[in-house]
Formats: C-alpha cells, sequence, structure tokens
C-alpha cells in the first residue's frame, strides 16, 4: 500500500499487477496484462511488489528471473536485476522473491534459491551479494529459501527465511 492509499496486488496467474484505490470502485493495469512471457511488457509469475515513492512499482518476476521496474503511466518495464536466466553469477536470479528498494534507489532482492540477498544500484548490470551465498543452511553466513525483506530507518535488512523459520537483522550501512 502506498502513502496515497493505493493497494496494489500482483496476480501470480494472470501474470498482471494492478493497483486498488480502497474504497472505490474500479482498478488500474500498473504492469503486464499482455499475457505470460519474458517481453518488457510482460510478465511471467509476478510475484512480490515495492512501490517507491514516485509510485514506480517494482515487480519479482518469478520465472523470468529478473525484478521489473514500472514507472507510473508506463506500458512496458525495465529490468533493473537479472534478466540473464536461471543460475547463481552475479548477473542472474533464480526464482527472486522478496524486493525493497532504499531512499537512494538500490534494490535489494531475495534470491530465494540461490540462498542470498543480493544488492543493486541503480543503473547496474550486476548486482553484489550482501548476505548468504554460502549454500543454504543455518549458519550465520547462510540463508534457506530466504523470501522476504524489510528494511528500517537506522539502515537495518531484515530477511525472513521459510526453510529455517527465522527473521534476521543485519546492518548494512
Amino acid at each position: 500500500m502506498d502513502e496515497q492509499g493505493y493497494l496494489y496486488v500482483s496476480d501470480w496467474y494472470t501474470n498482471e499487477v494492478w493497483r486498488y484505490q480502497l474504497c472505490e470502485e474500479g482498478s488500474t493495469l500498473v504492469a503486464g496484462g499482455n499475457g505470460q512471457g519474458a517481453g518488457l511488457n510482460q510478465l511471467n509469475s509476478p510475484g512480490y511488489l515495492f512501490v517507491d515513492r514516485n509510485h514506480s512499482v517494482y515487480v519479482s518476476d518469478w520465472n523470468n528471473q529478473r525484478v521489473m521496474k514500472w514507472n507510473k503511466g508506463a506500458t512496458e518495464g525495465i529490468v533493473v536485476a537479472g534478466g540473464q536466466g536461471q543460475g547463481n553469477a552475479l548477473t542472474q536470479l533464480y526464482h527472486p522473491q522478496g524486493i525493497v528498494v532504499d531512499t537512494l534507489g538500490t534494490l535489494y532482492v531475495a534470491d530465494s534459491w540461490n540462498c542470498r540477498v543480493m544488492r543493486w544500484t541503480q543503473g547496474a548490470t550486476r548486482g553484489t551479494v550482501i548476505v548468504g551465498g554460502n549454500g543454504p543452511g543455518a549458519g550465520a553466513n547462510q540463508l534457506n529459501d530466504p523470501v522476504d525483506l524489510s528494511l528500517d530507518q537506522h539502515g537495518n535488512l531484515y530477511i525472513a527465511e521459510s526453510n529455517n523459520n527465522r527473521v534476521q537483522r543485519f546492518s548494512i550501512e
């Protein structure tokens, strides 16, 4: 939900993202809507969303192994992370899930099946592993299916892991 009371919903099956104004009828398509696919105007199983203060919508595009940014009113998205096929190179993601963007526009991605969290600065063609990436596990330097992320005002990144049933806090500043 954004500060103006709009609710954003990703529809995994129709490959669309919709915006709803609470207490009003109707909705607005904000991403996808052109069938399942890998084109810049398409999504393939959109999952997690993040909406910035400019109403740009970031979408974790699960089966396309990428994160897309859709500027307000755009008919096509921009690949801001991944999009180079499934894998564990610094240019790739493997089923991205939770995403969050800080006030500087830096994107953090829960790269779930690679058991890592990656940071992508604006305009970067490759990310940086900031947590995990050491195989699945419960060790201090490991994650196991990170699914969601949150940032607080103190520079802490919170990571929710599905297979470890835990939430961890990391200082990233």
